[in-house]
C-alpha cells in the first residue's frame, strides 16, 4: 500500500512538472487517481432537515451523530431546509414581509459548518420554488429566494460546504461554452472518487417548479423561464457527469436531487403531477443504459424510506409514469423526511471493488421528531 501510494505521489510531482500551463490539469488528476487503490466510500445522505421548530432546536443530535461516524467522509443533503408550512426569507424585497423569517437560511448555512466532513447541498423546493404558497405565508418570490439560496450556500463555487471544506466542480465553472446562461447554476456539481460520479442538480418537487406562483407573485413568462434555463442546463450538466463516467471508466454513477418523480400521491386527483420530469428520467434511462454499470438516484421531497429500481419494469406503476424502456442498473433511494419517526440518516457505502457496489442502512437519532427528540 505505502509503495502504491509513494508511487502515486512520485507520479504526481513528474506530472505537475512536465505539464505546460496550458495543460488540463483534470487530465493530471485523472492519471493520479488511477495510480491509487480503489477503497471504499461511505457518506451520509439527509434531507428534509431541519424541518420544523423541534428539529431545528435539536440539530446537534443530527450533526453529532454523523460527527461520531469515523468512515463517513462525504455528507449530501437533498434538500428543503424547512417544512412546507413555514415561511421563506422574503429575500430581495424591502422592507422584510411580517410572515418571513430573513435569518433563517443564514441560521441553516451555520448548522451546516458544524459538519466536521464536507457537506453537499442541492436546493429543495421548500426553499424557493413554493415560497409564494400561503401555508408558506407566502414569504417570497421564487426567483429572488432561488438567488439568496445562491449567494449563501454556493458563495464559493466548486467548494462545497461543511469544516473540512473541498473541492468539487460546478456548472458555474465548466459550464458548455454554447450555452453561457448555464453559468447561474452554481448549485450543481459533480465530483469523482475511487472511480464512483457524483453529480448533484437542481430539480425541485412541485412538479419540478411548475405549480403556478400565486397571488402577488404570480408571473407565468418569469416562471416559464427559469424552467426552460434550469432544464436544459440540469440536462447538460447529467449529460457531461456520465462523459465524465466514461472518461475514467468509473465503476457507478450517483445522482442526487431533491424531486421524488416517481411519487404516487403526486399523480392522484389534486396532485401536482409529474409529467414535468418525463423528459429528464427518459435522458436519465437512456444514459444509464448506454453506462451499463450502477447507477443510483437519491432523491427526498415525498418522506417515506424507500429503496426499488423504478425503471426496471416498463409496465410496473412506476415503469408506465415515463414510459422508458427497462432499466435494470438503475437504482433509487429515496430519504426518509425528518417528521418520519424516528429521525434518521441514510449511511451509504459505496465498493467499487464489488459487483453489489451500494450497501446502506439508516441511523436514528432521534425518537420523535413531532413532539420531542431523545
Amino acid at each position: 500500500m505505502k509503495k502504491i501510494l509513494l508511487g502515486a505521489a512520485m507520479l504526481a510531482a513528474t506530472l505537475a512538472a512536465a505539464a505546460p500551463a496550458s495543460a488540463d490539469l483534470r487530465d493530471v488528476r485523472d492519471l493520479i487517481d488511477a495510480a491509487r487503490p480503489l477503497k471504499p466510500l461511505t457518506l451520509a445522505v439527509i434531507g428534509d432537515w431541519p424541518y420544523g421548530s423541534l428539529l431545528f432546536d435539536n440539530a446537534a443530535l443530527l450533526i453529532d451523530s454523523v460527527n461520531a461516524d469515523a468512515k463517513v467522509s462525504r455528507v449530501i443533503h437533498v434538500g428543503d431546509i424547512h417544512s412546507g408550512s413555514q415561511p421563506c426569507t422574503s429575500a430581495g424585497i424591502l422592507p422584510p414581509l411580517a410572515t418571513s423569517i430573513p435569518t433563517y437560511n443564514q441560521s441553516v448555512f451555520g448548522l451546516f459548518q458544524r459538519f466536521e466532513v464536507p457537506l453537499v447541498y442541492t436546493p429543495g423546493d421548500n426553499e424557493w420554488t413554493d415560497c409564494h404558497k400561503a401555508k408558506e405565508k407566502s414569504a417570497g418570490a421564487p426567483l429572488k429566494e432561488l438567488a439568496s439560496v445562491r449567494g449563501l450556500f454556493f458563495a464559493k463555487p466548486g467548494r462545497t460546504l461543511g469544516l473540512d471544506e473541498d473541492v468539487v466542480e460546478s456548472q458555474a465553472q465548466s459550464f458548455d461554452p454554447a450555452y453561457p446562461t448555464d453559468a447561474q447554476f452554481v448549485e450543481n456539481v459533480l465530483w469523482d472518487e475511487s472511480k464512483v460520479v457524483f453529480v448533484t442538480l437542481n430539480i425541485p418537487g412541485s412538479n419540478d417548479d411548475t405549480v403556478p406562483w400565486s397571488g402577488t407573485f404570480a408571473d407565468p413568462t418569469a416562471q416559464a423561464a427559469e424552467r426552460a434555463a434550469r432544464d436544459g442546463a440540469n440536462q447538460r450538466w447529467l449529460a457531461a457527469a456520465f462523459a465524465r463516467a466514461q472518461h475514467i471508466q468509473a465503476k457507478a454513477i450517483v445522482v442526487a436531487q431533491q424531486a421524488d418523480m416517481f411519487d404516487p400521491a403526486a399523480v392522484v386527483p389534486g396532485g401536482d403531477g409529474l409529467s414535468a420530469y418525463t423528459a429528464y428520467v427518459q435522458q436519465l434511462a437512456q444514459l444509464s443504459l448506454a453506462f451499463g454499470k450502477p447507477v443510483l438516484l437519491i432523491n427526498g421531497d415525498s418522506h417515506v424510506y424507500g429503496v426499488d429500481r423504478p425503471l426496471a419494469d416498463p409496465a410496473s406503476a412506476t415503469g408506465l409514469i415515463h414510459g422508458t424502456p427497462a432499466v435494470p442498473n438503475l437504482q433509487r433511494i429515496t430519504v426518509e423526511g425528518s417528521t418520519t419517526a424516528p429521525a434518521e440518516w441514510l449511511r451509504l457505502t459505496i465498493d467499487p471493488r464489488k459487483k453489489d457496489v451500494f450497501s446502506f442502512s439508516n441511523v436514528a437519532y432521534c425518537k420523535d421528531p413531532l413532539t420531542s427528540c431523545q
